[in-house]
């Protein structure tokens, strides 16, 4: 017999292998029946190697969110300087990155038959709880209130959960989890703005671009805006729809857009009538970071008088774009 590896789909590893064993098991006989023993034996492995990956029989279910929330958490921690509504939407979207579908989505969605209902809603409240301590803690660090700070935060841990459910129940291969925190976000915003609210419920740019794939991976994969939707139609009509945080118009007098010019240029690079301003966590990264990706730089980061990093860029679909860092007040 030939000992070569047959082609064909890769072999799963250990940890995929187990997390595969304990849903079946659950299936068959019941969460609460499935025993650690019997998930090592039905996936190959001994009990240790069990333990080499999964703390615990529940942590097969929630270790892949658990990671993400983990790097939500240390996202947020990090954000000082950043408007927190913003951070926290950014973040909170970056749950989604290279989310695959996994043992998670299969127990919400078959958590009857599994007999996990109970531990589910445990479980889930805990993962809930973590999300909302993280945001309350960020909102209380950009000074709103002990209440206000705990009811946004409660309003988050609500918003990540309902959208991973809503994720599974629609079919988590067949449609993008950011799509549905884009939505959450949509919903626990109004919570925690502090803008003013009006008629006009979001903001969408609208670019047309000839070289659609290119300038798709650049705003998406390169800059760093989720895709949210995406819709085709007949004659290869094609668009994305790329999350972008919170949306604003800013309108500017020929004086102000001048003296911008001033600031933010060596005078050699004027703004076009409509500009996309876009803020980042970190100007001089992100200006080399999108240049390696195709765009073209036309003003290097600089500090202004509003204590903010800018630099001015020109990026795929003919946009130019103006980058910032809040830098608040440590400069």
């Amino acid at each position: 017999m030939s000992t070569e590896q047959r082609a064909g789909r890769p072999k799963a590893s250990s940890r995929e292998t187990i997390a595969e064993a304990a849903c079946e098991l659950f299936l068959e006989q019941g969460y609460e029946q499935t025993s650690i023993v019997d998930i090592a034996q039905r996936a190959g492995v001994s009990r240790s190697s069990f333990f080499n990956y999964f703390a615990s029989k529940s942590d097969v279910l929630w270790a892949g969110l658990d990671e993400r929330i983990t790097v939500f958490e240390q996202r947020l921690a990090a954000s000082e300087g950043t408007d927190a509504a913003t951070a926290v939407r950014a973040a909170a979207l970056a749950i989604a990155e290279a989310f695959a579908p996994d043992s998670l989505a299969l127990g919400i969605v078959n958590a009857q038959a599994m007999g996990l209902e109970a531990e589910y809603e445990r479980d889930a409240a805990l993962r809930r709880g973590r999300v909302a301590r993280a945001v309350a803690a960020r909102f209380a660090d950009g000074g709103a209130d002990r209440v206000r700070a705990e009811v946004i935060g409660a309003a988050w841990g609500g918003a990540v959960l309902a959208a991973i459910e809503a994720w599974a129940h629609d079919g988590a291969g067949r449609t993008s989890l950011v799509r549905f925190l884009t939505l959450a976000a949509d919903a626990a915003a109004p919570v925690s703005s502090t803008a003013p609210s009006g008629e006009v419920a979001q903001l969408r740019v609208v670019v047309q671009a000839s070289a659609f794939e290119q300038t798709l991976a650049f705003y998406r994969d390169v800059v760093g805006m989720p895709q949210a939707e995406a819709y085709e139609a007949d004659g290869g009509a094609r668009v994305a729809i790329l999350a972008a945080g919170r949306a604003t118009l800013e309108i500017a007098n020929p004086a102000q857009v001048e003296f911008i010019d001033r600031v933010e240029t060596d005078g050699d690079a004027p703004s076009d009538r409509i500009r996309l301003a876009l803020e980042v966590a970190d100007t001089a990264a992100a200006v080399t970071r999108l240049e390696h990706g195709g765009a073209e730089v036309e003003a290097t980061a600089r500090v202004t008088p509003w204590n903010s990093r800018n630099a001015r860029l020109r990026g795929p679909g003919g946009l130019q774009l103006t980058l910032f860092q809040e830098l608040g007040s440590e400069h």
